[in-house]
């Protein structure tokens, strides 16, 4: 045998050995469904605070599920878009993931933030516009990446982002009315991310129908 031959079965013997010795490849269930239901969920419990629905004023409620649900479950979302490749449900679930956990972190009475401004409830008002025309510069960047995929995520972070301009507008002005029309932004908001949670859901040859998204065209690029 020659040189070159050795050399050939040598690294065939190798490349078997590799293949042998290599972990079973994982396959991640799609995590879309689990981040766009806690996004939802979240987001449509505090819009109807926001609208003052059955006289509720205090969000505080919230809380829990803004820890738990819009936040450590959607966190996780983010966390198994990774090993999937979607970098853009990555980014997104974890980030609004860790906006819900801070946004709860701000209402808990033990973190010191509200009581920090005690006595100047005029700056707080304009600290929380800062913070939440922050997430409304953050999702309009996500808007952008959203373009070419389809026209449901389209319409969630258009209206995700009326959302957060007018509850901005709201903490700034302190006008109840902008805070409540961006409650009602919230919970159109949050219906449109139940119908995109539900049409992940419904896989396709293990539910009798599907759910459209309007998918957009893509051109091929050569």
């Amino acid at each position: 045998m020659s040189d070159t031959e050795k050399a050939n079965s040598a690294h065939q013997n190798f490349d078997r050995q590799a293949k042998f010795n290599a972990p079973p490849p994982m396959r991640i269930a799609n995590p879309g469904a689990l981040g766009l239901f806690s996004f939802a969920s979240t987001t449509f419990i505090l819009s109807l605070y926001n609208v003052n629905a059955r006289g509720v004023a205090i969000p505080n409620v919230v809380v829990g599920m803004a820890c738990f649900c819009g936040g450590l479950a959607q966190l996780l979302a983010g966390m198994w878009e990774f090993p999937r490749g979607n970098v853009f449900g990555a980014t997104a679930f974890t980030s609004y993931g860790a906006f819900w956990m801070s946004y709860a972190t701000i209402l808990l009475p033990n973190s010191g933030i509200i009581a920090a401004y005690a006595g100047h409830e005029d700056e707080l008002n304009q600290a929380l516009g800062i913070y939440l025309i922050t997430w409304f510069m953050f999702t309009f960047l996500l808007m952008l990446g959203a373009l070419r995929r389809n026209i449901s995520f389209i319409a969630l972070l258009f209206f995700l982002c009326i959302t957060f301009v007018l509850l901005a507008a709201g903490a700034w002005s302190g006008q109840v009315n902008i805070t409540k029309a961006g409650g009602g932004f919230g919970i159109l908001t949050a219906l449109i991310a139940y119908y995109c949670g539900l049409s992940e859901l419904l896989v396709k040859g293990e539910s009798w129908f599907g759910l459209p998204m309007g998918t957009i065209k893509q051109e091929r690029v050569d």
